[in-house]
């Protein structure tokens, strides 16, 4: 029989009757002929709500004991999931990640997936049962409890769906599929049918809150289908598949801002091999996330280095680039804390031309400045000031026709 994950977020099962709604969805696809695995998040703020607790009794909590005490927020979801399932007559047994063998690193809090032990499950299955899983969660080689991070009931889903050879994974969200662009600043932004797995890393990496990045690069490395569809309603949703012919015919599939972010920039830095990497070890060291990194020349003997990180990192990175200022000289430090970053992402990029043009001209018309500008093969970034970040993020999407599907891009 072919296996269905499904994964379930917090506002999924936020409450007695989603959590029986969930449990439909689960059943149907039992009778639909599948064997089914549930992941499911913490309910609705109860997250959020942990956090607090903790904050008001420790302002700096130990990472180690912030994964004990979080973690118990999808082992109570996975627990009622399993009883509302007995309850309306199916077999089911949960799990946390301890139990099904998620191994991790110690890194705690942001840890990441070293393997997992499918055995468990597979037995499950094999004896009828509907199997639903903490996710977020895992072990490390210690035995001390971890949690994934941002986006890590995601992660669990992908990565148990790659192991298990699952024929999709469907992510059930509060929305219908992912968009072009943030429908909440752009109205009339369009629902995408399909997306490739280079192209929702790139969203995903720049700010679109659909999924995380980690959860694509496991569909990505294992191939591993994904449907994002709504838990609200039968509507398809999207489906994050490797790249098709078609898709290379549009040039620009959707478009992101991203407001909570900072940049550094090492004025003067001494021109030689390897400075760069001395100070990226430092800031991986302090485990900040670089987003992108400009350089340029600014005598023969000198360089400025600049990068972009997620405003949560400031401070930590700070720290780090001032603490190698003996051994990697520099002139000055410069920070803004006052940028956001528009980006236009699209496999067809790599077979047309006149992308950029387009949309640095969107942004001139809108007098929207540029502060730097950062690319991939698939994908072009803008700097610009945080209060222009809406209007830029328009004018990106109009100059796309991002407000129409694909098939009426570019037709009169």
């Amino acid at each position: 029989m072919a296996i269905l994950v499904q994964k379930f977020g917090g506002t999924s099962v936020a409450d007695a009757a989603r959590i029986r709604r969930a449990a439909e969805r689960s059943i149907n696809a039992v009778k639909a002929g599948y064997q089914v695995v549930v992941v499911a998040s913490a309910r609705g703020q109860q997250t959020d709500e942990l956090v607090r607790d903790a904050m008001e009794l420790n302002p700096n909590p130990p990472k180690r004991e912030m994964d004990q005490l979080l973690s118990t927020g999808e082992q109570q979801t996975v627990s009622l999931f399993a009883m509302a399932l007995e309850a309306m007559g199916y077999k089911a047994i949960s799990f946390t990640g301890f139990q099904v063998g998620m191994l991790t690193d110690s890194v705690h809090t942001k840890a990441r997936i070293k393997s997992i032990d499918a055995h468990r499950i597979h037995k499950q299955l094999k004896e009828g049962k509907i199997v639903i899983v903490a996710g977020f969660q895992g072990i490390d080689e210690n035995e001390n409890i971890t949690t994934l991070g941002r986006g890590g009931s995601d992660t669990t889903a992908v990565a148990i769906a790659a192991v298990l050879k699952a024929e999709v994974c469907d992510i059930y969200t509060d929305v219908d599929g992912i968009y072009t662009t943030d429908p909440r600043i752009y109205k009339n932004a369009v629902k995408m049918k399909e997306v490739s797995y280079d192209e929702i890393l790139e969203l995903a990496s720049l700010g679109a809150g659909v999924m995380h990045s980690r959860s694509i690069e496991f569909g990505k490395n294992y191939n591993v289908k994904i449907h994002v569809r709504s838990s609200m309603n039968d509507v398809e949703g999207t489906i994050i598949t490797k790249e098709v012919e078609q898709m290379e015919g549009i040039a620009v599939s959707g478009a992101t801002i991203q407001k909570d972010m900072a940049k550094i920039s090492l004025v003067g830095v001494e021109n030689k091999p390897g400075n760069a990497a001395k100070i990226f070890h430092q800031l991986a060291e302090a485990k900040v996330i670089i987003n992108d990194i400009m350089q340029t020349e600014g005598s023969a003997d000198k360089a400025n280095l600049a990068f972009t990180i997620e405003a949560s990192d400031l401070r930590a990175a700070r720290e780090a680039v001032e603490s190698i200022k003996n051994e990697v000289p520099y002139d000055s430090l410069f920070i803004r804390e006052d940028i956001a970053e528009v980006s236009a992402v699209g496999v067809g990029m790599r077979s047309h031309y006149g992308i950029a043009e387009k949309m640095f001209s969107a942004l001139a018309k809108e007098k929207v400045n540029i502060d730097s500008i950062t690319t991939s093969e698939i994908r072009i970034s803008c700097i610009i000031d945080k209060t222009q970040a809406e209007k830029a993020l328009t004018a990106v999407c109009d100059a796309f026709e991002l407000d129409k599907p694909e098939k009426k891009r570019g037709k009169k």
